[in-house]
């Protein structure tokens, strides 16, 4: 039994990236043997199991063969006499395809290091095109590393192109989708993400509402803006996707919540921000507008949604809003007036809301006076 450190691990290592997490294979092996020496096993169609000391994965060698569509049709062989060249055979790309012995050694069979030398993102052989979700894989790859200069190899972008004029994108399911757009945008490249998949073709299967408005400008625009939140550490999934959706309206948001099945807070704070954004991007707020503002957020119950919401326009703008200090400021000091406080003066009923709204106005009021000048003095909106 022999056992490999395989995949990320090696590619990053090889890169000077730092490792998350790392992944191994064992040759010549039998579920019963690994078992036997306290491994938990997780998968049963082709067994994963969890070291008992380290719980990192470790699988048995196996090989695939295509059964049906789709990127779950495969009948899988992992009996002790796969090897391991077999075993990198079936994996994407060549720079995947690289493992490393116990002695540190490595084995690369298919160039993987060569192609990591120069750059290259390239499938290993035709059984490539076996995986639709390798479409998604390869945008997230050639996003992840594109500043360190990798580009995808013409063969590879030839194929890519030919798949998905073949439908295979269809197989997937809304959820895997947003899988591979959530960890683009954890790697913080999800302009160049789009990007790649507009340049195959496969953006308008995923979505045709943000096929729609991709151009060069688009993609410059949300690259600066994935910059500004990296400097600012700011990685949160619905803060980064919102972005892409600035100049979309409620309707096309909604449809593109549904094709790549975006999670409730992602979807939500995407159209609080279409809702919102033009009387935050103002630099004099109206006090009346932002009041419903106020209102519709819920900000007395739920003030995170105002703090995200202001969080996303900054990274919209890669900077703080014009009236930012001032905007968080009124926002606290309204919320510190409640009920209860005309309840006790002896308000009831509808007159306990009128105080309350009047109380909130005359706050805002205090840090916000509407000019006839207003339109002159807006900040553009998205």
């Amino acid at each position: 039994m022999q056992v490999y450190l395989v995949g990320g691990a090696v590619r990053d290592g090889l890169l000077g990236r730092e490792i998350k997490e790392r992944d191994y294979v064992v040759v010549g092996a039998t579920p019963e043997q690994l078992l036997k020496q306290g491994f938990q096993q997780v998968g049963k169609d082709f067994p994963v199991f969890l070291h008992p000391t380290t719980k990192e994965e470790y699988a048995l060698a196996r090989t695939e063969r295509k059964q049906g569509q789709g990127y779950t049709g495969f009948i899988c062989d992992f009996t002790p006499t796969v090897t391991l060249e077999e075993d990198l055979s079936r994996r994407d790309l060549t720079i995947n395809a690289i493992a490393q012995a116990e002695d540190g050694s490595l084995i690369d069979p298919y160039n993987g290091q060569h192609d990591l030398n120069k750059r290259v993102l390239r499938h290993i052989s035709a059984a490539f095109s076996d995986d639709p979700l390798r479409i998604l894989r390869v945008a997230r790859f050639a996003a992840r590393y594109h500043y360190l200069g990798f580009t995808i190899a013409p063969q590879t972008h030839a194929l890519l192109i030919e798949m998905v004029a073949q439908g295979e994108l269809n197989t997937l399911t809304a959820e895997r989708i947003w899988l591979e757009c959530e960890k683009a945008l954890s790697d913080g490249a999800f302009a160049e993400f789009l990007n790649v998949l507009a340049s195959v073709n496969a953006l308008s299967s995923i979505s045709p509402e943000l096929a729609k408005q991709w151009s060069e400008p688009l993609y410059k625009t949300l690259q600066a803006r994935y910059s500004y939140a990296q400097q600012q550490h700011i990685q949160h999934s619905e803060l980064l996707f919102c972005q892409a959706c600035l100049t979309l309206n409620e309707e096309v948001i909604t449809t593109i919540a549904t094709t790549i099945r975006l999670p409730n807070d992602v979807r939500d704070l995407a159209l609080l921000v279409n809702q919102h954004q033009a009387i935050l991007n103002t630099a004099s707020p109206v006090p009346e507008a932002l009041l419903s503002s106020f209102n519709k957020l819920d900000l007395w119950r739920r003030p995170a949604r105002f703090e995200q919401l202001i969080l996303a326009l900054e990274i919209a703008h890669q900077q703080p809003l014009p009236q930012h200090a001032k905007l968080v400021k009124a926002a606290a000091e309204v919320r510190d007036i409640n009920p209860q406080q005309f309840i006790a003066k002896g308000y009831k009923g509808a007159a306990i809301k009128t105080a309350l709204e009047q109380a909130r106005l005359a706050v805002l009021e205090r840090y916000f006076t509407a000019h006839s000048e207003l339109s002159a003095n807006k900040h553009p909106t998205f």
